[in-house]
């Protein structure tokens, strides 16, 4: 997102086939969009009905702005994100090495929870843990045993999934949605800005936003040319992400708003699923839920085979070892990680989560894209990479909006845990 145009060497002959060359960005956009963020675009909707479809369309500029910045740090300086956090100071790459274990111990039991209230509600002879269990191994299995190809192939057939069966379930419920146009209207308030804010900040960002750049390594986008198709790719990924969440919102005020019914958390995409079944059919309702497991399900097989990247990336910068980028994946300290996302989490699953485990992650993770925001303008304002590739006058702006947004989302966070803490 620099001043200057930046020449891709992609030839103009081959503009038509970009959408073929498309991958990471769908990769990293779908991965960032999880049970939580569907479940806060119905809420919104069912709430405010479409009183903040402004804000869902702010958090995605913030997210592309960010991906951007990442997929670019990658391709112009050489380094992946943990060489550039390093090379601002060992406490940069000391915080994410002490989130990242705890962060995935955590995430490992939240992540596959979430997927598995879908597949409960599809398949309800399977009890609740179980599928979060099956899940897990089943993105274990997926990540070790294929190569980044095999997994984009799944990662986007399961987006075709999301976008086919919540999309068409929203073009029917469009004639209810035609009484409730008068809620375009933002409301804005003390209390509705702050929710604005919040509902921005979720819209698909999480840690996997740093794992872009080893995706498009692994597409073999690892060249300065590469930063123009770069950028289609990611701006094409939250595209897709936008029109999902819009959707979403649109579903929950065209079916929930003015009703009455309270939904609250994950929970509500299975109460609106029931009332989906009585305003449609339960086919429908099917769909509904076929959408929601695959959006839930590629949030976290996204995170199994991106963030043990950044672990493994972590392990090599920090010992400093002789190892090949491209061979990360294949590094002991890569499938640590998966096997850390996927089994000592069936704990959690069993015996509940630790108090002071939740709390420290809820703090390290509330400083994390802030942390990322923050460390994009450094980097990408430095003299590590090209003058031509440094960010202009836009990008600068877009990132310090975003570090601004997280900052304040951080500060709400952090305040809200130390008042129920005390």
């Amino acid at each position: 997102m620099g001043d200057k145009v930046i020449q891709s060497g992609v030839s103009t002959k081959r503009d038509h086939t970009k959408w073929k060359l498309i991958g990471p960005g769908i990769v990293v956009a779908a991965t960032g969009v999880g049970a939580g963020d569907l479940a806060t675009s119905l809420v919104a909707g069912a709430e405010y009905g479409l009183a903040f479809l402004w804000a869902v369309v702010l958090g995605v500029i913030v997210k592309f702005a960010l991906g951007e910045g990442v997929g670019r740090w990658h391709l112009a300086s050489s380094q992946t994100m943990l060489e550039g956090w390093r090379s601002m100071g060992k406490w940069a790459t000391g915080y994410f090495g002490v989130y990242s274990i705890i962060w995935g111990f955590v995430y490992g039991a939240a992540g596959t929870a979430s997927s598995a209230l879908a597949a409960h509600a599809l398949f309800p002879q399977i009890n609740l843990i179980w599928w979060a269990i099956i899940n897990g191994v089943v993105c274990y299995i997926l990540v070790l045993s294929g190569k980044y190809g095999f997994f984009e192939k799944v990662m986007t057939i399961l987006v075709g999934v999301m976008f086919a069966t919540v999309i068409g379930c929203m073009i029917f419920v469009l004639p209810d949605l035609l009484t409730h146009l008068n809620t375009l209207k933002p409301v804005l308030s003390e209390n509705t800005i702050i929710y604005a804010l919040g509902l921005s900040g979720g819209v698909g960002g999480s840690i996997t936003m740093a794992c872009y750049g080893y995706w498009l390594q692994e597409k073999n986008w690892s060249e300065k040319q590469h930063v123009k198709i770069m950028r289609w790719d990611s701006l094409s990924g939250y595209m897709i992400t936008s029109i999902f969440a819009i959707g979403i919102m649109i579903m929950g005020t065209a079916v929930i708003y003015g009703t009455g019914l309270t939904m609250e958390g994950e929970d509500a995409l299975i109460t609106f699923s029931d009332q989906l079944a009585s305003v449609l059919n339960p086919t429908a309702q099917i769909l509904f839920l076929i959408g929601f497991w695959a959006a839930s399900f590629t949030s976290i097989l996204g995170v199994w085979n991106g963030v043990s990247y950044l672990f493994a990336d972590f392990v090599r910068t920090t010992r400093q070892l002789n190892i090949d980028k491209k061979e990360i994946s294949k590094t002991k300290s890569y499938k640590f990680y998966v096997f850390w996302l996927t089994f000592p989490p069936m704990i959690l699953h069993l015996f509940g989560k630790p108090v002071v485990l939740i709390i420290l992650y809820g703090f390290l993770g509330a400083l994390f894209m802030p942390f990322l925001a923050v460390s994009l303008i450094v980097l990408l304002n430095s003299t590590r990479i090209e003058k031509s590739f440094q960010s202009g006058r836009l990008s600068n702006t877009v990132l310090s909006l975003s570090a601004i947004l997280f900052i304040v989302l951080t500060c709400m966070e952090l305040y809200g845990m130390i008042k129920d803490f005390l």
